[in-house]
């Protein structure tokens, strides 16, 4: 029986486990199922892509192989494509911003793990390049709890900002510490003959990747006009060339993937093309990748082996009690005060993505024993857990404490500098069933204000100017436009029609705004599902991108005419995330209607004196307004904000939402928050209103039409 069932088996098994197309279809699967289950079991995507691996590995079902020639080409590729965008999203501007402060707790959150890695190396017996490599593990981190400070509105702490900008030289260090490591291996001892030639070449290699790359990236993107695809292109190029570059001076290629990623990081800036490299790392590499670690990772070893254990209990409190020390050390240099110093240790706690990399490079070079490599596993979830737990009640603090921001313009010269910027609102134009909601909006803006709206249709450019598709597209255009002046004729607002004619619908209307020095850009509703939505973006997500002014993202069920009751959720209790609020109540007081803004407690109990105190700064916020009816205030003590704010928008006729873009952590893994769970939700009427990426503007909607309301 034995036998028959050997026979009838191995076919099927050679063919799953050797035909490519069953191996990457199988893939797929896991890559789009497993972190959509882990998510909702509140644990982190790439934590169960790690499991899967682990599940159909060695140690489980033995369905893949590492030696799999798919799974290990794409293996490589994402390990090099996770180095790469760890470069990519370390936050250079915030370690310009506190430069000094940042390298004093860079310098301090490296040094204590290094020391404690490398002494719980060494009592383990490993070699001294084997222990200072896991000391390096232990010394850098990522910032996986950044959609949470975001959220908070606490980034702009100098506390928070000095631990984000610390991360350019943890991680750097943490990288070249590993090519020094692997490259010495053979002799197993750091001697002058052989360190001294390879600290010259890993220097001139990185001036050359930082500095060549970086100036070899802002020419291209110069001279490549608006072609994302050549952009994306090059970054890809940069990865590989900066790879074959490492192994060239003999240092792992995950080195020169790190050192391209901090290159580009601020030619490629916060827009479309990093949103498309980052995105085909993070649905397909990356998730292979994770998926070939856990390929790795022997389950019984880590279970049963008591040395195993005691490595990975170690490693935890060493790199827990270490950061605790560095975050002091730096709370007593720089006088910061227990909430700040806890939530710099809070942030520098999650080990992801240099430290899983550098421990797989570790462990194929034969430097890092198994042990070490189960060992992390466990140290990655536990620290990624407790780091994002200890971040959510922490920074907390820092937002109850926060000062709020005063004007620092006179009355008069606010109203000098609003009589020179009236209000102007551009209205694209596109869907004729949907115009009519999307011009009376503006213009009841305007109205108030005293301004004018842009009705503006993009005709897109053809190969040749006289070609068939530009005619119709033109005559198209200008029937929209016409409609769109008669309508606003109505409505009793001055309206000046533009039409352009422009390569993209987003690059045109985001040009035409500057053009037109527009304060406002109000939008229709648009699909944001699909694989191409998805890869290449949709025409509201570029706008948003490369827009100057403010973006209103609107889905109107009714004439914005009969709104009466705005309710506005506000997470951050800072000045700085005001901008819904003034733009509700502009519509309130066009519209005679009433504003309640909204504020859930998701961590205090109900009735407690810390509500009481938020209360007070939230009415602080609210009276430097300085409107003719100001905003209601409710405060909600909740466990879920997304279902508060649900049923609170049961009573009012639009629900206006900061549009917070998701920012994709170096696992390249988002993590959404409560605006998405709320845009599907929601029935009544939704204004999303989205912030410029690059620049601020000037003036807020608001002092155009309220020179005293300035914030």
């Amino acid at each position: 029986m034995e036998l028959i069932l050997q026979v009838l088996t191995e076919p099927t098994y050679q063919v799953l486990g050797e035909e490519p197309i069953v191996t990457f279809a199988v893939l797929v699967v896991v890559i789009l199922v497993i972190p959509i289950l882990f998510e909702r079991l509140r644990l982190p995507g790439l934590i169960g892509l790690v499991f899967s691996g682990v599940v159909l590995g060695p140690s489980g079902w033995n369905f893949f192989h590492t030696e799999s020639p798919i799974i290990s080409l794409f293996s490589n590729i994402g390990l090099l494509y996770l180095m790469f965008v760890a470069g990519l999203e370390v936050e250079i501007k915030h370690f310009r911003r506190r430069k000094k402060r940042s390298l004093g707790f860079g310098i301090l959150t490296l040094s204590f793990p290094l020391v404690m890695g490398t002494l719980i190396g060494q009592i383990f017996n490993l070699g001294w390049n084997a222990a200072i490599l896991m000391g390096s593990l232990l010394a850098s981190y990522t910032l996986l709890a950044y959609p949470i400070i975001s959220r908070l509105g606490v980034v702009k702490n100098e506390a928070v900002t000095v631990a984000m900008g610390a991360t350019v030289f943890t991680n750097l260090s943490a990288v070249l510490i590993l090519a020094v490591c692997i490259a010495t291996t053979d002799t197993g001892l750091f001697s002058l003959d052989q360190l001294l030639p390879l600290l010259m070449w890993l220097s001139v290699y990185t001036m050359i990747i930082l500095v060549g790359f970086d100036w070899a990236g802002k020419e291209f993107f110069r001279r490549c006009g608006d072609n994302e695809g050549n952009k994306f292109l090059f970054v890809l190029l940069t990865v590989f060339l900066a790879g074959v570059g490492a192994q060239f001076i003999g240092v792992e290629t995950i080195v020169g993937a790190f050192l391209a990623g901090l290159a580009v990081n601020e030619t490629v800036g916060e827009g479309p093309v990093r949103e498309k490299v980052v995105f085909i790392g993070s649905v397909l590499f990356i998730p292979i990748f994770l998926v070939s670690f856990g390929l790795m990772i022997d389950l019984p070893a880590l279970m049963t082996s008591i040395s195993t254990l005691q490595l990975t209990l170690l490693m935890i409190v060493g790199l827990i009690s270490s950061k605790f020390i560095a975050a002091l050390f730096t709370k007593l240099l720089y006088r910061y005060n227990w909430g700040e110093m806890l939530t710099m240790w809070s942030l520098s706690i999650p080990q992801m993505g240099t430290t899983l990399a550098a421990t797989v490079v570790g462990y194929r070079s034969g430097l890092l024993p198994e042990a070490v490599l189960n060992s992390v596993v466990v140290l990655m979830v536990v620290t990624s857990l407790l780091g994002l737990w200890m971040t959510n009640h922490t920074a907390v603090a820092l937002v109850s404490t926060a000062v709020p921001e005063v004007p620092t313009t006179s009355l008069s010269e606010e109203k000098t500098e609003a009589k020179h910027s009236p209000l102007t609102i551009v209205v694209p134009v596109y869907n004729p069933q949907t115009q009519q909601y999307l011009l009376e909006m503006a213009a009841l803006l305007a109205n108030q204000a005293k301004g004018k709206i842009i009705p503006l249709a993009i005709a897109t450019a053809a190969a040749q100017m006289d070609a068939p598709e530009l005619e119709a597209s033109l005559r198209r255009s200008e029937w929209l436009l016409a409609k769109a002046t008669a309508q606003s004729r109505l409505l009793g607002v001055e309206a000046e029609p533009l039409l352009r004619i422009d390569d993209a619908f987003a690059l045109g209307i985001s040009r035409a705004a500057r053009e037109q020095q527009a304060s406002l850009i109000i939008m229709g509703w648009g699909k944001r599902h699909g694989l191409r939505a998805r890869l290449f973006g949709n025409v509201i997500d570029n706008v948003l991108w490369a827009s100057h002014c403010p973006v209103a993202v609107t889905r109107l069920m009714d004439s914005p005419k009969k709104i009466q009751r705005i309710l506005v959720p506000l997470e951050n209790l800072t000045a700085s995330s005001l901008q819904p609020v003034q733009f509700a109540q502009m519509l309130a007081e066009a519209n005679q209607a009433q504003v309640t803004v909204l504020h859930v407690c998701m961590n205090e109990a109900r009735g407690s004196q810390k509500i009481a105190t938020k209360r007070t700064h939230l009415a602080e916020l609210m009276s430097q307004l300085a409107v003719p009816h100001p905003p209601e205030i409710q405060i909600i003590a909740h466990q879920n904000a997304a279902q508060a704010i649900l049923q609170a928008a049961r009573l009012y006729d639009l629900v206006v939402l900061p549009f917070i873009r998701n920012r994709t952590n170096p696992g390249g893994l988002a993590i959404s928050d409560v605006t998405t769970q709320l845009a599907g939700q929601l029935t009544c009427s939704i204004v999303m209103l989205g912030e410029p990426q690059h620049t601020q503007s000037k003036m807020s909607i608001l002092e155009i039409s309220h020179p005293t309301a300035a914030i």
